[in-house]
């Protein structure tokens, strides 16, 4: 079998992706909604067959769910999941110090690059300005000993926590702070 470069399939011995349609989706109907109306319409079948049973419990996923909910926050598969994801980070709350654990049953495993990750996706929905604060704040000095200490994925997702900027529909870099965006 070959590779599927052109998405009619899967890549050999890969399956399908959790998050992969509602990013496409999103992704889509960002870029260009006209154009790609069809691959928008493929996407939005499988986001609508799969939303109510997706169910996350890592914490990048569940930030990067939240922060794909943001572009359509009014429909029924944003709503559910953003609720859903909400719900389950909660569970993951780590406080004190102030980090989200990386499974609700691996409440000491923490990894600085997912918590930005959910930073991101808590910015994006508008919801824990007092946890983002809180997790920039332990990992600012927190060294896992580890490849990710020095993997350039931490300290690029800690600047998407810090700067979130242009990865937040409707916002706008005012200095160094986020500003809702005039126009």
């Amino acid at each position: 079998m070959e590779d599927e470069e052109d998405l009619t399939g899967p890549y050999q011995g890969s399956g399908f992706g959790g998050l992969d349609h509602f990013h496409g989706y999103a992704v889509y109907r960002t870029i260009s909604p006209r154009r790609l109306a069809r691959e928008i319409k493929d996407m939005k079948k499988l986001v609508d067959q799969t939303y109510q049973s997706l169910f996350m419990d890592q914490d990048l996923g569940l930030g990067m769910m939240l922060w794909m909910t943001h572009f359509f926050p009014k429909e029924p598969w944003a709503i559910f999941q953003r609720e859903q994801s909400l719900k389950t980070l909660e569970q993951m709350w780590v406080d004190p110090p102030g980090y989200f654990c990386r499974h609700p049953h691996l409440r000491h495993v923490k990894f600085a690059f997912t918590n930005y990750g959910v930073s991101l996706g808590l910015q994006a929905v508008g919801e824990g300005a007092d946890k983002v604060a809180r997790l920039n704040e332990f990992f600012k000095n927190y060294y896992s000993g580890d490849e990710y200490d020095t993997n350039a994925i931490t300290h690029v997702m800690a600047c998407t926590s810090h700067f979130p900027g242009e990865l937040l529909k409707g916002l706008a870099i005012t200095g160094a702070h986020v500003a809702p965006s005039t126009g």
